[in-house]
């Protein structure tokens, strides 16, 4: 009963400070451990968005177009994996379904499933790549309207920028006497969403990465599984409600 109410908070329509956190630390985890795992499969960070257009940058000038386009293509799927979500959360949001933010989690659930499956199939580890970033794509466009940008759970980068600012903020020195309004004061609530992100992130990677090491494509089954258990309520919630 209380997994239930869980799911129902996590991932249902309300959405408030606390539980877009805990949605974010949770696919935070499964972004590390995807990401990270992930590479031991398809040879590619796939929520690297950045190293990804730089890899295809390098290869144009050294004329490796078939790497260039493989570099693109990614990107394109990660692109497409946001948009995918964009589209699914308005569609539902019009219509007052309570699941609309819960659905994404369960395409992302299905997808990962079918990573873990196909993963065991050496011939097809290229292919898998861009289901990957999909998957990323999609994940990071959730949060991201989840928490109106607030949370983030791929782009590490920004994650760490962010940290660092707050970082300074919090060792200043501000001179006594001085006007109140020029002092500089980190944000607190800030630094500790950040400096969990990035540790759930970087857990995630450790895990996932010995996973995929030791059971292969497989490791990504039961993160699967556990994110559809997250999704479930809400989607059979609109279900019953129709009856």
């Amino acid at each position: 009963m209380r997994f239930i109410y869980y799911s129902r908070w996590l991932t249902g329509r309300i959405r408030h400070e606390a539980n877009n956190l805990q949605l974010g630390m949770w696919l935070a985890f499964v972004a590390g451990a995807i990401n990270a795992g992930g590479f031991l499969i398809v040879n590619a960070y796939t929520s690297h968005m950045t190293g990804l257009l730089s890899s295809a940058a390098d290869n144009l000038a050294l004329g490796n177009l078939a790497l260039v386009l493989k570099a693109l293509l990614a990107v394109l799927v990660f692109f497409l994996g946001a948009a995918c979500c964009s589209l699914i959360v308005s569609f539902m949001r019009r219509r007052q379904l309570d699941s609309r933010y819960a659905l994404p989690v369960l395409v992302e659930s299905v997808l990962l499933l079918l990573f873990a499956v196909l993963g065991t199939f050496s011939g097809l580890h290229f292919s898998l790549l861009y289901l990957l970033c999909f998957v990323m794509g999609l994940q990071n466009a959730l949060i991201t309207k989840v928490s109106g940008s607030v949370v983030r759970t791929t782009h590490v980068t920004g994650m760490i920028t962010d940290l660092g600012i707050e970082i300074g903020k919090l060792v200043y020195w501000n001179r006594s006497g001085g006007s109140s309004d020029v002092k500089v004061y980190a944000n607190r609530a800030k630094l500790g969403t950040l400096a969990s992100l990035v540790s759930v992130f970087f857990l995630g990677g450790i895990l996932g990465a010995l996973g995929f090491k030791t059971f292969g494509s497989l490791t990504a089954a039961p993160i699967a599984l556990a994110l559809g258990a997250l999704s479930i309520v809400p989607l059979f919630d609109d279900l019953s409600s129709k009856d």
